[in-house]
């Protein structure tokens, strides 16, 4: 056999415990009754090998030897063949079939948003434009490749109820970090007839809480695990290597498995901790500017570390300045002298950064309608076409829209904090990133 050779292998599985299993399941005690059960893996003692597919070994790029995770985006297409990164993607399924359980036993709606959108939800300015190879406008108007699914989302809700999706997202940042992409997948889950926030956090601790703790029975969780003490395969153990270390990985699980309610503290309470300790950071924290990676690292390491169980718990920062956030957020009841808030949240992890977010969305016409104006929109009319790519969302509000919230997670991110794997380009099939799109 080859390296990268398609093969059938026919043979018995042995292990020190029980002397031989058939290949087709069934098992045959030793004749001494051993019962003990063997911390090694059984191997497959090969009795037949059939070769379906060559390989020639001077030419297949992946060696048996360790390959460095940069080495190994450039071969994204033969990536998946590694035995961490094949670990990798049957977690990620794991993880996925987890997640649909979940929302089915809380009676969601799973749906199908487009991909291809008249807005950028976000206003963030990072849509991907989409042009047909034709010279002419294939659509009549401008499109992009969707930001968010967020306001289909509340527009399937009114319909049916709570809803939620998973599928691709794209922004065009040109941010060549560990945590950023231009393609990922996006989790995100919208709520009917809620008129408090706290319901829509608790449903994404629930969310968490479900999936991390179904994940550690299944086999994909339980080999990476094994595979980081028990891999015989130098190779395979320098890769290991590349992930955080096991107790703070531990420290994760122990810390989203955590069933009590999480931390959550205000916008305005995290400057409070951030402003004594202002020349530790970059960018100084002030009020009315965003949180930046450094201060929410600090602050999730910091209020969400529980020292009775040492644990790293994921915490939520909520209530933050209207001026930064989006304009479909619904403002807050209250709001501290500093200025107008909003009723969002992010919610925070170690090491990490911004998980999640979510908000409690506006669903009464005339302030979504001041909120656009505040924020430098343009309001839809008939007397304009300006901001008419907006027109369908404030139709949403002219008939019968109940109080309604949401939130949106970065799948890939979580997968990378739950892995260890500190790059998030290495927890998707076929990375695209800024100045890379291979294959």
């Amino acid at each position: 056999m080859r390296p990268g050779a398609a093969v059938r292998l026919k043979g018995t599985w042995v292990d020190q415990s029980r002397k031989q299993s058939a290949i087709n399941g069934t098992t045959q005690a030793s004749s001494k009754g051993e019962t003990s059960i063997s911390s090694e893996q059984p191997e497959l003692k090969v009795s037949e090998v059939e070769v379906l597919g060559g390989s020639d070994p001077m030419t297949y790029p992946i060696q048996n030897k360790y390959q460095t995770p940069e080495s190994l985006r450039t071969i994204s297409h033969l990536r998946p063949r590694t035995p961490l990164n094949s670990t990798m993607l049957r977690f990620r399924s794991d993880a996925t079939a987890m997640l649909t359980q979940f929302f089915f036993r809380e009676r969601f709606q799973q749906t199908h948003p487009p991909i291809i959108t008249s807005s950028d939800c976000e206003g963030a300015g990072e849509a991907f434009a989409v042009k047909a190879s034709s010279p002419d406008e294939f659509f009549r108007d401008p499109k992009y490749l969707t930001v968010s699914s967020q306001l289909h989302l509340e527009a399937l809700a009114q319909a049916l109820g709570n809803v939620w999706t998973l599928s691709p997202t794209f922004r065009a940042e040109q941010s060549d970090t560990s945590r950023h992409l231009s393609e990922f997948y996006m989790l995100e889950a919208e709520m009917s007839f809620v008129d408090d926030m706290e319901e829509v956090m608790n449903l994404a601790q629930r969310m968490l809480n479900s999936m991390a703790s179904g994940l550690k029975e299944l086999n994909a969780a339980k080999e990476l695990e094994q595979n980081r003490v028990d891999s015989k395969e130098p190779s395979e153990r320098l890769a290991f290597n590349d992930l955080v270390d096991q107790e703070q990985l531990e420290r994760r699980w122990r810390g989203m498995l955590t069933t009590k309610t999480w931390p959550r503290i205000t916008y305005s309470e995290a400057l409070e901790i951030l402003k004594p300790i202002a020349d530790q950071f970059e960018h100084k924290p002030t009020w009315g500017s965003g949180l930046q990676s450094e201060h929410e690292k600090y602050l999730a390491e910091k209020i969400g570390y529980d020292e009775a169980t040492d644990a790293y718990v994921p915490i939520y920062i909520t209530q933050y300045p209207r001026d930064i956030k989006a304009f479909y957020m619904r403002q807050s009841s209250s709001s501290p002298a500093s200025g107008l808030t909003v009723d969002c949240f992010d919610l925070l992890v170690p090491h990490l950064g911004e998980l999640a977010g979510g908000s409690m969305r506006e669903h009464r016409l005339p302030q979504l309608e001041e909120n656009m104006r505040a924020l430098g929109l343009e309001v839809p009319s008939k007397r304009s076409d300006k901001g008419k790519e907006l027109a369908w969302y404030l139709d949403l509000r002219r008939w019968g829209c109940p109080p309604h919230g949401g939130f949106g997670l970065g799948f890939d991110r979580l997968l990378s904090y739950l892995t260890g794997v500190p790059n998030v380009r290495d927890v998707v099939p076929f990375p695209r990133h800024y100045h890379r799109c291979d294959c």
